[in-house]
């Protein structure tokens, strides 16, 4: 644990463009935002945290006004009380900070190959074959993920055809619709995709709050839940037999589920939300522990969407001082 006496805490704002448009059915990615956390303890040891904007927020009021609410210095005990009220994002970035104290600071593991994003519509097919060229000769399966639910379905549908066929026959594919079928069109894709041995899943086929015909999609072929996740109690998430995609900066304090995967938690698939590289340090961490346990699966990075500069170093202090 680290050692008693205040810890203090220092925010930083950031902003940065990706790199490329991420066309999905809830529109397109374009710019992220939030604020980096550097938390240091009495014994001059730094844990490091972000707060992240929601995925889909052009704006964060909230979040700005929660942290200019907080004290610059506190004792642990009321900084564990104060992030039970606090925003999903704060409490990521205290409890990543205070989990780099306690448990990970100096064991930092990296992640297994992601899988491979693929853009919306017909891009998808010149993607998918830059990737294959890139793994030539690689004896290692590759996963991709496609986003669907973006344009007309009978358009996907037609470029769903030819992808199959360009698919190697160990490639495992995703199709993440971000909630965005109906029901009829969901079954209609299940209807062709049932007994297609390289799905590794569909996500979040229909909106989040579908949970039981979720559950009837679910006993056809695998379907992994995403945006449901904020929705469910606990006990419907431990119940759900797919998997789950976990994107842990956008959950709130993420020590329970670094435990749970150092426990062993099976059918978990850890994903990024498009952070700095103080929160892909902390994804990759946990990408690496699920790599380790029952169900290994490859993480959801996106390798090629991500930006560069020191903004995404592994080394926390240049990604301070990148955003300064």
């Amino acid at each position: 644990m680290s050692a008693p006496g205040l810890l203090h805490l220092s925010w930083r704002p950031y902003r940065f463009v990706l790199p490329r448009r991420l066309i999905t059915s809830r529109g397109a990615l374009v710019e992220r935002h939030g604020w980096l956390l550097r938390l240091q303890a009495a014994d001059g040891s730094c844990g490091w945290g972000e707060a992240v904007a929601p995925l889909w927020a052009p704006a964060s009021p909230e979040l700005a006004a929660a942290v200019a609410a907080l004290p610059q210095s506190v004792a642990r005990e009321e900084l564990e009380q104060r992030m039970l009220q606090l925003p999903a994002a704060l409490a990521c970035a205290v409890g990543m900070a205070l989990a780099e104290l306690d448990v990970v600071g100096g064991c930092w593991h990296c992640a297994p190959r992601s899988a491979w994003l693929l853009p919306a519509g017909e891009a998808a097919l010149a993607a998918l074959e830059r990737v294959l060229a890139s793994e030539a000769g690689s004896e290692s399966p590759v996963t991709f993920k496609w986003k669907v639910a973006a344009l007309p379905d009978a358009e996907e549908r037609a470029v769903l055809e030819t992808l199959l066929l360009r698919l190697p026959a160990s490639a495992q594919l995703r199709l993440d619709a971000n909630g965005g079928w109906d029901l009829a069109t969901a079954h209609r894709w299940a209807d062709r995709l049932a007994d297609e041995p390289r799905l590794e899943w569909l996500e979040q086929p229909l909106a989040p709050l579908e949970l039981e015909e979720l559950e009837r999609l679910g006993a056809r072929l695998p379907v992994a839940l995403d945006e449901s996740l904020p929705h469910l109690l606990l006990d419907q998430r431990d119940a759900w037999p797919g998997w789950l995609v976990r994107r842990p900066l956008q959950e709130g304090d993420p020590r329970p589920l670094l435990q749970q995967l150092q426990a062993g938690l099976p059918r978990q698939m850890i994903s990024t939300a498009f952070e700095t590289g103080i929160g892909q340090r902390f994804v990759e961490h946990l990408a690496a522990l699920q790599a380790q346990g029952p169900t290994p699966a490859a993480p959801g990075l996106a390798p090629g969407w991500q930006a560069d500069g020191p903004l995404f170093a592994m080394d926390p202090e240049q990604v301070w001082e990148a955003a300064a």
